[in-house]
């Protein structure tokens, strides 16, 4: 696949731009899976695309995780199910991504999305503290239940993940927004590297690769910048985040109408 140098700059400067935005919050994939849609040949496979654009995911994501780790204490007992969940999720979306319709999926995605940063917005303190409201295997269970349907909601999908894993883990369980921040990434790490399992035969890796080392960039800068500022900023971007990703949604399912 041979893409002119400007093509390739676009690409590269939206995989740094969502490196950023999935460090601090989640949700880059709105910016870099639209983006691999325009700029790579209209007749690329669904497969490809979804493919190419988790290898740059990954790489960013690895760095924001490595810089949560050393700054957030997780709780790995009940990390370790949300994770474990959230690959077996992952696995079953990256199968189903040529076979489900995807405008299926859109205006469910969409009604969530207005749902919760309606809800985000009226209660001004939530995310703010760390009050986890479960224990033990009660616990453990949400986690993987959340792992599970995230999981193959990304591994089909994709963009808006660490945004879905934040929402459940601070609306339903009561983390703050930094300790549910580290629990995402981990959590989206694993769903990453799943799919990349399951599709890396039809991955475009000179893409994915150069994309990957702007991703790496900006989920450096992002995660380093979350941790210093804590809940308050990661609130806000949270909540940015939320408006776009849902004005792209109600663009997407206004176009499948018309």
């Amino acid at each position: 696949m041979d893409l002119g140098w400007h093509l390739v700059a676009f690409l590269v400067t939206a995989a740094l731009v969502a490196g950023w935005v999935d460090a601090v919050v989640g949700g880059g994939g709105l910016i870099q899976l639209p983006s691999l849609l325009i700029g790579l040949p209209a007749d690329t496979p669904v497969a490809t695309v979804s493919g190419t654009n988790k290898i740059s995911s990954a790489a960013g994501t690895l760095v924001a995780t490595g810089t949560y780790l050393r700054k957030v204490k997780v709780q790995w007992l009940y990390a370790l199910p949300l994770m474990l969940a959230a690959y077996v999720g992952s696995s079953i979306g990256a199968r189903l991504v040529t076979l489900m319709p995807r405008e299926w999926f859109t205006p469910i995605v969409l009604v969530a999305l207005i749902g919760v940063g309606w809800y985000t917005v009226r209660r001004p303190q939530m995310g703010l503290n760390h009050e986890v409201r479960r224990s033990g295997w009660p616990l453990a269970l949400m986690m993987t239940a959340i792992g599970l349907v995230i999981g193959i909601y990304d591994g089909f999908l994709g963009p808006g993940t660490g945004s879905f894993f934040v929402i459940a883990l601070v609306a339903i369980l009561g983390y703050g927004f930094l300790q549910a921040s580290a629990m995402a990434k981990l959590a989206n790490l694993t769903t990453n590297v799943a799919a990349i399992v399951v599709l890396h035969d039809v991955i475009n890796w000179k893409i994915g690769l150069a994309m990957a080392t702007a991703n790496l960039t900006g989920g450096f800068v992002g995660a380093a910048m979350a941790v210093r500022w804590g809940n308050a900023f990661v609130r806000r971007v949270f909540l940015v985040v939320v408006v776009v990703l849902g004005l792209r949604l109600a663009w997407d399912t206004v176009r499948m109408v018309l």
